[in-house]
């Protein structure tokens, strides 16, 4: 295609676009001022589709879409209700070698550990396994089945005055699926904010020899090392089918918002995180503004009785969604990143304003730890209302980037990321949009793939197209964030997130891995529990980074070096074929340290 000829084909789909609507950022601002005002619910739809009873099925995530955009399936979908039922289904597919994964009820992990390899694999839904079976008041414990909800734990536990102490923002995971995946709140205090370090006692089914007729029932407790393997497992170790948590009396939480310059951020970030318990830091690093959320325990009696609804998690009237959908791939389509810019600061005022949907600035803390109000259902609703990203509408399609940095060098990080906004500022709008750069802390775990030292979880949302072979506007600074964070700073991806690029070499980042593939090899020596891919994340097997139209744009494919110690400097280069992607040069000295920095370097667009 001829220059011209192309730039005609681009403006005429521009032109196209904008007489379908030429949209400003009045929408937006009306989205989320009326969220509130809809109580009409829709309930999601379950992750698992069958073409016939429980057979020849697929399996997707709560986004309907995988990192790498494959469509898993399964030949048989089980759903137990108790223990015994899931001994029967792991027995059986024992004895006939079948492949198994553990699938939850929404299934909010965006990789695809729910995937069974292949298509005659077998998946076993926790989706039953929904039962609340003891609070026991005096030695403060919650003994529960592992498909039970975050919001089913925190109500049941208060009715008996006691609390979770340390849990997840969105209550719609699992118990089984925070275990799974090292879920997390925020917190530097006690053991930290991670859910499975309240972890008592832990009951999973495992494949057995045929003299223990083919499945067997571990009980695990904090006595038993193996606890540390099964309490952030991925799956890969068998079914948990009860978990026993350590409670806590109830207690309230004041919670004050802090708007700052974020021009000292690097050097508050960990003091900040030691002398607040259940801190966390929103950054929106375009508009330099860093939101302290100062929040504590106060004495019971303190006044104040409120509740955090957070704005994101309420349900959404699907035609705003698919307006605001819209209005995004509009403004990433024709490379307004002023408009995207006025939209982020339009959505960032109104959550301020609205303090991000809590009432009181005191209240229980059953009432205030997390929230998914979306995740209702009405069957007599009129108005078809849901969770922002729902699939069964053009709503939120986004990537999720989320790793932690050790505290040792979170400072030297957030400067980097800083040298990024100095160079392109209207870059980071776009994760504005998705509010910001979440910031939650996190402490070492005795779980074998826990976190492995105190540090700083940052959280990045940001948009996604349809199109796998569609760039994204700016896509090369936040990729470069993903890659200092990931490869200069060693984080640690978070197990429930990320695109396939930030598993590349995990396992290295764990000193007990070894400790982890023992226990596996114990409990599942035939793999039946593993795929092709959780090896490939393992480094079992190479070919988790695939190569295909667009696998670079999707983070599936990388061509800088994991290991950059000997490399003296090297130009990243990612093609442009006829709109399809971008000509972009990137250069990485090494400066004699022991891992290489980025050298920012123009960005050419080169029609071939």
């Amino acid at each position: 295609m001829k220059s011209s000829e192309k730039d005609n084909k681009n403006s005429l789909s521009q032109r196209q676009f904008c007489s379908i609507m030429c949209l400003k950022p009045i929408p937006f601002t009306f989205l989320l001022l009326f969220l509130g005002f809809y109580v009409a619910l829709s309930t999601p739809e379950d992750p698992i589709n069958c073409f016939s009873h429980n057979t020849n099925c697929t399996i997707t995530n709560s986004y309907a879409t995988f990192p790498d955009r494959t469509i898993c399936e399964a030949q048989q979908v089980f759903y137990p209700t108790q223990e015994q039922d899931i001994l029967r289904v792991v027995a059986s597919a024992t004895r006939n070698g079948k492949k198994m994964k553990v699938a939850t009820r929404f299934s909010h992990s965006i990789p695809k550990w729910v995937c069974p390899e292949g298509h005659n694999g077998w998946l076993i839904s926790t989706k039953y396994l929904n039962r609340v079976m003891e609070i026991d008041a005096e030695k403060m414990t919650a003994r529960v089945q592992s498909g039970v909800t975050l919001k089913q734990v925190v109500e049941e536990a208060a009715k008996a005055g006691l609390a979770l102490p340390y849990t997840p923002y969105w209550w719609g995971l699992t118990m089984g699926g925070i275990l799974g995946t090292g879920a997390h709140g925020s917190s530097l205090w006690g053991k930290g904010s991670a859910v499975h370090e309240q972890v008592v006692e832990l009951r999973i089914v495992t494949p057995a020899p045929p003299e223990h007729g083919y499945a067997k029932v571990h009980i695990l407790t904090e006595e038993d090392q193996r606890l540390n393997a099964a309490k952030v497992s991925l799956g890969l170790l068998g079914v948990i089918s009860q978990i026993t948590l350590k409670l806590e009396p109830l207690f309230k939480r004041s919670i004050t918002y802090v708007t700052e310059n974020d021009s000292n951020l690097e050097d508050q970030v960990v003091a900040f995180g030691q002398e607040h318990e259940f801190a966390d830091i929103i950054w929106y690093p375009n508009q330099h503004k860093a939101v302290y959320r100062v929040d504590d325990r106060v004495p019971i009696h303190t006044s104040g009785n409120g509740v955090y609804d957070f704005v994101p998690f309420r349900s959404t009237p699907a035609t705003q969604l698919q307006l605001l959908r819209t209005t995004e791939e509009v403004v990433d389509f024709t490379g307004d990143a002023e408009g995207k810019c006025l939209l982020a600061k339009t959505a960032t005022n109104v959550l301020m304003t609205t303090a991000y949907g809590l009432t009181n600035n005191v209240g229980f803390h059953n009432h205030i730890q997390a929230s998914g109000s979306c995740l209702g259902s009405d069957p007599n609703t009129k108005i078809a209302t849901l969770c922002p990203w729902d699939s069964r509408i053009k709503g939120e399609f986004f990537h999720q980037t989320a790793f932690s940095i050790g505290l040792s060098v979170v400072k030297n990080f957030i400067e980097d990321v800083k040298k990024l906004v100095e160079l392109e500022p209207k870059a980071f709008c776009g994760i504005e949009m998705y509010n910001g750069i979440l910031m939650r802390y996190v402490k070492g775990s005795s779980a074998y793939l826990g976190k492995q030292e105190d540090g700083v979880d940052f959280d990045i949302t940001y948009y996604r197209s349809k199109d796998p072979i569609t760039p994204r506007l700016y896509e090369d600074i936040i990729e470069e964030v993903e890659q200092i964070g990931i490869f200069k700073y060693g984080g640690l991806p978070h197990w429930g997130k990320n695109r396939n690029v930030a598993f590349e070499g995990v396992m290295n980042k764990y000193k007990n891995a070894d400790k982890f593939l023992k226990v596996k090899d114990e409990y599942d020596p035939e793999r039946l529990f593993s795929s092709e891919w959780t090896d490939q994340v393992f480094g079992l097997k190479e070919g988790l980074m695939i190569s295909k139209d667009g696998c670079a744009l999707e983070g599936d494919y990388t061509r800088y070096p994991v290991e950059m110690r000997w490399v003296k400097s090297l130009i990243l280069v990612r093609f442009r074929y006829e709109d399809e992607d971008e000509f972009i040069l990137r250069r990485w000295v090494s400066d004699n340290e022991t891992r290489a920095r980025p050298v920012a370097m123009p960005v050419y667009t080169i029609e071939l």
